[in-house]
């Protein structure tokens, strides 16, 4: 049992049969933000990645280069360790499942499995993606070829990669031994696995139709960990891979501090393509071994682009050493984090990574940094003033609004949930925005020399400020890595080495008499979209083969919205009165509910501001299978549509929402944005 104050992350083991690109990137970089924000609350933290190395693959990628096996993967883990190094990655180790430590272990857990029962030697006939190294069904495969005759001769996992017909002797392990066990622990651990749906639809498709036993063995490829006393065999890959949470710890081993240290893990994340492993092989597993559960498994979802999956031979593929070499880490990271929402996918696009360039930290972040750095210097020499004891209103409420951010922020860090962390932290940077709109500092400046009042209400306007961007930079720690310190610098403060705790975190923590630089430079210098929108679409797919087709989908693409913006000028305008006639309201969501008689619909309450509670049904569900993140947010509604009803119940308006790809998301307004507000 791990100790209290203790916290171990895990990424999955990469499988280094090519380069990373920046999809894959997210999770590494989703982990070590967490583990960053864990250490900064002073918990002991184990941060762990690594490298998943064996296989028939890898086999062939060597064999395919002229090299041995292991002389082929110590230059991938050279460029997978040089990537996570220019990423920032703060891990605490890096396991390769070639080494010794694990090996050796692996083949003790499939000793004891194996005398325990759990395994046994059989044959397997079926269908086999070298590629995804694993195992299919025919009714699993997303594309199966036939002969003329209706005989199946081939197919495509749902990853697009080819199967092969194989058989061979093997070992299984017993899944289907602890099917019962695993849909109870489901049930009694409704939190285990995040987003609830991928539970859900582990469920439906593999374990109630009846879990099948796992070949865990090969005798076609040599390259894998030896079964003990049956060396014809390697342990195929999912014991040995999934093995490597407890394995670097040192189970079963002499020196097993570590384990008892830290197993369980706290958060474990995956991409949503092999949650299937993680959540029904791994618990199986850590079952049969006698060992605790991990405490949460995550199935995020994919950074995508516009035209589906990143792939190489799509032609679609975008790097992120590309993107930090002209644009910083820090604008990387935080892209990253601040575009995937939980448990969904992303969408990747030239004009979105601008965007948020542009307006989240040039112009909302950066915008205050400099006017508050130039207004201190301009109004008290520089020097930060302490907090006044009189406050305005408009002081009281931006206290509040910071320490009501501070505390959503830290309750969405704290369920991995970054970008509603990073919408809680933009809660203060733009509030703080409208404060200098509304107390005007530089009206209280020409009134300060006559009248004490001003004077003091224009030092609590500017200890205000530089405390607000004090909160927002410890908040920032765990995402980015140097603007923290900037903001640090430029306010006259000091930064202390490991960073600066997040506990007690509060406004007024700014010390008196810090003296701000005499200039602070743009942290994050606005961009020329069109320029900068044209130089990351030619990034994308840089690799020969995918640098041809990635410039003709993008020519076709700008073909395709030129045609449309020649449409949408030829396409009946409305007039101002037509507009006129539609009522767009804020609303905060108060209560949120999978409509049980409909698959498509979630059944909102809302507060309009009227004093009655609003009921509508919105038919995403398939984007919010968990429509309690949207509680407490507010939401711009079509207020005065004609009440309709839909499965059983009534529909009082409409939310308001945003399509991009096939994507859905609600459109969220900033919290300071009062329910029954008109929007125009």
């Amino acid at each position: 049992m791990s100790e209290q104050n203790t916290f171990y992350i895990t990424t999955p083991i990469y499988y280094p049969s090519g380069k990373l690109q920046l999809g894959n990137t997210y999770t590494t970089v989703l982990a070590d933000a967490t583990a960053r924000y864990h250490r900064l609350l002073g918990e002991d933290v184990f941060f762990l990645t690594g490298t998943d190395e064996h296989g028939e693959k890898i086999q062939k990628k060597a064999e395919a280069a002229g090299m041995t096996e292991i002389a082929y993967l110590d230059n991938m883990i050279k460029d997978i360790k040089d990537l996570w190094s220019l990423m920032g990655i703060s891990y605490d180790k890096f396991i390769r499942t070639t080494d010794e430590s694990h090996e050796k272990i692996v083949q003790k857990i499939f000793q004891q499995l194996l005398d325990q029962g759990d395994i046994y030697k059989g044959q397997y006939e079926g269908w086999y993606s070298v590629s995804d190294e694993e195992y299919f069904t025919e009714s699993q495969l997303a594309e199966v070829y036939r002969d003329e005759n209706g005989q199946m001769i081939g197919g495509k996992a749902p990853s697009g990669h080819e199967v092969e017909k194989i058989q061979e002797e093997s070992y299984f392990f017993k899944m289907s031994k602890y099917a019962d066990w695993l849909v109870d622990y489901y049930k009694s651990h409704p939190d285990f696995v995040q987003p609830h749906a991928r539970m859900n639809e582990m469920l439906q498709n593999f374990i109630l139709p009846g879990l099948e036993d796992l070949a865990v063995t090969r005798t076609s490829s040599k390259w894998g960990v030896p079964v003990p006393g049956d060396e014809k065999h390697v342990i195929y890959v999912w014991i040995d891979a999934l093995a490597n949470y407890i394995t670097a710890l040192g189970y079963d081993t002499d020196d097993d501090s570590l384990f008892k240290k830290f197993w369980p893990a706290n958060v474990q994340l995956v991409g949503k393509e092999i949650v299937r492993f993680h959540i029904i092989y791994w618990p199986i597993m850590l079952h049969a071994l006698g060992l605790e559960m991990p405490k949460e498994i995550i199935g995020h979802g994919w950074l995508v682009m516009k035209d589906g999956k990143m792939s190489k031979s799509k032609g679609n593929v975008i790097y992120p050493e590309d993107l930090t070499a002209r644009y910083g880490l820090d604008a990387v990271r935080y892209y990253l984090l601040r575009s995937m929402p939980f448990g969904n996918d992303g969408v990747f696009s030239p004009e979105d990574f601008v965007s948020r360039v542009n307006f989240d930290l040039a112009n909302d972040l950066g915008n205050l940094l400099n006017r508050t750095v130039a207004m201190i210097n301009k109004y008290e020499d520089g020097v930060i003033p302490a907090f006044a004891t009189g406050k305005t209103d408009f002081d009281e409420d931006l206290d509040l609004v910071v320490e009501k951010q501070i505390t959503e922020y830290n309750q969405h860090l704290g369920a991995v949930h970054t970008a509603d962390a990073l919408e809680a932290v933009w809660g203060v940077v733009r509030r703080a925005n409208k404060y200098i709109d509304e107390t005007e500092p530089w009206v209280l400046a020409k009134k300060a020399d006559e009248d004490a009042a001003a004077k003091v209400a224009l030092q609590s306007v500017l200890a205000h400020l530089a405390g607000a961007l004090r909160a927002v930079a410890v908040m920032l720690q765990p995402v980015m890595t140097d603007a923290p310190r900037q903001i640090f610098a430029q306010l006259g403060l000091d930064y202390t080495d490991g960073g600066v705790s997040l506990n007690g975190l509060a406004i007024d923590q700014v010390p008196a008499g810090a003296k701000v630089v005499a200039k602070g430079e743009p942290i994050f210098p606005r961009l020329d979209v069109e320029e900068e929108v044209a130089y990351i679409a030619g990034l994308v797919s840089k690799d020969t083969k995918g640098k041809g087709r990635a410039a003709k989908e993008a020519a076709k693409q700008g073909a395709k919205e030129q045609t449309v913006s020649e449409e949408v000028a030829h396409k009946d305008l409305i007039e101002y009165d037509d507009f006129d006639k539609v009522e767009i309201l804020a609303a905060k969501i108060t209560a949120a509910e999978l409509l049980e008689k409909s698959k498509k619909l979630i059944k909102f309450t809302l507060d309009d501001g009227s004093g009655k509670p609003r009921q509508i049904l919105s038919g995403i569900r398939q984007w919010y299978p968990e429509p309690e993140v949207l509680l407490g947010k507010t939401v711009a509604i079509v207020a005065n549509m004609a009440p309709r009803k839909m499965a059983g119940e009534m529909s009082e308006g409409m939310i308001l929402s945003a399509e991009k790809n096939g994507i859905v998301t609600v459109s969220v307004l900033p919290d300071v944005i009062e329910p029954g507000s008109g929007i125009e």
